[in-house]
């Protein structure tokens, strides 16, 4: 197993078609064979031949995108012969935008990476973060700097004839429509994963929506409290 840094975070990668390394890897990570990783490929040619198709709009997302934070799932070629875990016949493909993860690939070609944290914790933006979580489970950590930030990839379920977004992350949705018009956003109670940027905007915009609704409260009860009293509603008024 190997530390690498990307585009996004830093990643824990493997060799995609050794069963035994990938199991070490969900196994470092405190994940089960429900959470298959996602596979870091160093150039198009190797994201094709692990598809069975990029179907309607894979190949512009591609060329738009690629290298950089997008991951596109697609239905898996037949003739692979990996186990990744229960990807229900799928795999999801990136190719990051970072000169040491390039390099690598392009010497061990496609590689199964998830990102280089213990399962529900933060993930790793420097590789003495990764190396604090994962320790002496990973043989190699390719120093590549801090990552320059930790928004992790945006995920784009191409396997269906409307692509649907899995994960919000650095790529929004207005950034996949230029090239994708319709794309398919979960319904209430089923949104996507939201990224740390996100979320932070979304606590901020909650809040000043609560600071608002305070004071409008506050003003409105002001308001009551200063009308004055309407004699109609005394005892004896109109008698």
């Amino acid at each position: 197993m190997v530390v690498l840094p990307t585009d996004t975070v830093y990643g824990i990668g493997v060799d995609a078609f050794n069963p035994e390394a990938v199991a070490a890897l969900l196994a470092a990570k405190g994940r089960g064979r429900n959470m298959p990783p996602p596979v870091l490929v160093g150039t198009v040619r190797a994201a094709a031949a692990l598809a069975e198709s990029l179907g309607a709009f894979g190949q512009d997302l591609i060329d738009e995108f690629w290298p950089g934070p997008l991951t596109l799932v697609f239905r898996a070629s037949q003739t692979l012969m990996w186990d990744l875990g229960d990807t229900m016949g799928t795999v999801a493909v990136r190719m990051p935008l970072h000169p040491v993860a390039l390099d690598l690939l392009s010497r061990t070609g496609p590689m199964a990476v998830s990102s280089a944290n213990r399962h529900s914790l933060p993930a790793a933006t420097t590789s003495d973060e990764a190396y604090q979580q994962l320790g002496d489970a990973v043989a190699v950590y390719l120093d590549g700097g801090p990552c320059a930030d930790n928004v992790p990839s945006t995920i784009l379920d191409l396997t269906g004839t409307v692509p649907r977004m899995l994960r919000a992350g650095a790529l929004s949705v207005d950034d996949l429509r230029k090239v994708v018009p319709v794309i398919d956003l979960p319904t209430a109670g089923h949104e996507p994963e939201l990224s740390p940027a996100d979320r932070r905007a979304a606590a901020a915009i909650a809040a000043a929506n609560a600071a608002s609704a305070a004071r409008e409260a506050a003003a409105a009860s002001a308001a009551e409290a200063a009308k004055p009293d309407d004699p109609a509603d005394e005892p004896g008024a109109g008698d």
